[in-house]
């Protein structure tokens, strides 16, 4: 046998190796991190002066953002922190100021720890869960709860329903 033919056979006994050991299927699964919450991010989660406390807001706010989806749900998600907020406080001026501070910063194209879908690794940008990601979310979820009673902003913690 020539030494072409052999480095060939060796060549092609190596590449069936390297692709015996890649998983089934095309696409690696997306691994969804650890939930985590900072609060408001970069923004009080309460008042120091008259004690109104939007803290829940930015909780739930943490929620939809870690998980991601949609720019529709994202919408959503920043609409329903104004209409907490707004709620809480009463105060127009800041639902709004906290409504456009989102909307600018928390793109899913920005590198930051607060973006759209900061629990999914950056290169997920805007789409809608599929299911094996939406059972990742409903597991993740049930470990923080499980893990963490008390909610960061005080007081016992509320399960979200995950639609």
């Amino acid at each position: 046998m020539t030494l072409r033919r052999r480095l060939g056979r060796c060549l092609a006994a190596a590449v069936l190796s390297l692709l015996a050991l890649l998983p089934a299927g095309c696409e690696e699964e997306a691994l969804l991190g650890d939930f985590r919450s900072d609060g408001c991010s970069l923004f009080p989660d309460r008042s120091v002066l008259t004690r109104q406390d939007w803290c829940e807001c930015c909780f739930e706010h943490d929620l939809a953002y870690w998980r991601g989806g949609t720019e529709e749900e994202r919408l959503l998600a920043d609409l329903e922190l104004r209409r907490c907020v707004l709620e809480k406080t009463g105060d127009e001026r800041l639902a709004d100021l906290m409504f456009e501070g989102v909307r600018l910063g928390g793109s899913p194209y920005f590198y930051n720890w607060y973006r759209w879908g900061y629990g999914w690794p950056y290169d997920r940008k805007y789409g809608p869960l599929t299911d094996e990601e939406q059972a990742q979310v409903e597991r993740k979820l049930q470990e923080y709860y499980d893990s963490h009673p008390v909610s960061p902003c005080g007081g016992e913690a509320v399960e979200p329903s995950v639609d």
